[in-house]
């Protein structure tokens, strides 16, 4: 079996997000490990609900300047 070859990409705003959320409720070495498909459906509900939370409470923040 051959591993597939991952291209190096820049990661958007949401992924970074995303990588975030996962080290701030510990399961970023799952992730790194396994991928994130190893997660279980509450988890990755866990990880949309808290990236859903942070995107809505940015676009309500006003931007100082």
């Amino acid at each position: 079996m051959t591993k597939k070859k991952r291209k190096n990409k820049e990661l958007s705003r949401n992924d970074l997000l995303k990588i975030e959320i996962a080290r701030e409720i510990g399961i970023w070495d799952q992730v790194e490990q396994s991928g994130w498909d190893s997660l279980s459906n509450a988890l990755c509900g866990k990880v949309g609900g808290m990236m859903s939370k942070r995107l809505k409470e940015e676009r309500k923040s006003p931007k100082a300047e």
